[in-house]
């Protein structure tokens, strides 16, 4: 549910749907990023110029020459965006991942914490049905949850300098992928060879906010030779 609606600058609006980080909370932030973007489609509301969500918030960016804060809160709070049909626009992905040790890099680290050994880890992140939070840090990376608790780690004390695309990682109830090289601090546990983003593509970011996501465990050769479409 909606809290409040607040200024961030001249040109852009936070709308809080509150503290709480889990999947109800945000299908609710997604509804509404759903309803703005049929709106901006449909032209409903003119201005807007980017919609951003995060796990319990929607930044609201618009140019300020065509259309002011109070007119899209107004838009906001007079359309009923809740009957924004939220099954329709999601998507179940099967993601391909390598758990092999020369790409599970941080799974010592994890049997250590978690107490479970190799087999059992990758047992349950398989066996999780991952729920694609928001897309972001760099352009169609992937916020995932929920893992089991059994699972939870902490991000490492001294982020790397450089991860490898493709590279899986978890931190506490979140799942991501690397789908750029960059720096990071998750615990990375496999490789995918899927490209995730391609901005060749009409819809550059193979993920969005409400997919669901199952990972399918592929051996090392599969991975090297895996082609994108």
């Amino acid at each position: 549910m909606l809290k409040k609606i607040s200024n961030i600058g001249d040109c852009g609006i936070t709308c809080d749907f509150g503290d709480e980080v889990d999947k109800k909370t945000n299908k609710e932030v997604i509804k509404l990023f759903n309803f703005i973007q049929e709106s901006v489609k449909n032209k409903k509301i003119k201005g807007i110029l980017n919609y951003t969500p995060s796990y319990n918030k929607l930044i609201i960016n618009f140019d300020l020459g065509e259309v002011k804060s109070g007119e899209v809160i107004e838009f906001i709070k007079s359309n009923d965006y809740s009957k924004t049909v939220f099954s329709e626009k999601s998507k179940l992905v099967e993601i391909p991942i390598c758990y092999d040790e020369e790409f599970a890099l941080d799974i010592k680290r994890l049997e250590k914490k978690t107490k479970l050994n190799f087999n059992e880890i990758v047992k349950e992140h398989l066996n999780t049905d991952f729920f694609v939070y928001m897309i972001g840090f760099v352009p169609g990376q992937p916020f995932l949850g929920d893992l089991k608790k059994n699972l939870y780690h902490d991000r490492l004390d001294t982020p790397r300098v450089k991860i490898n695309k493709g590279s899986v990682g978890i931190v506490e109830k979140f799942c991501t992928i690397y789908t750029f090289e960059s720096p990071g601090g998750w615990n990375i546990i496999g490789k995918t060879p899927l490209n995730l983003f391609n901005i060749k593509k009409r819809e550059a970011s193979m993920l969005s906010p409400g997919d669901s996501v199952k990972f399918k465990s592929v051996n090392k050769k599969d991975l090297l030779t895996f082609k994108n479409e």
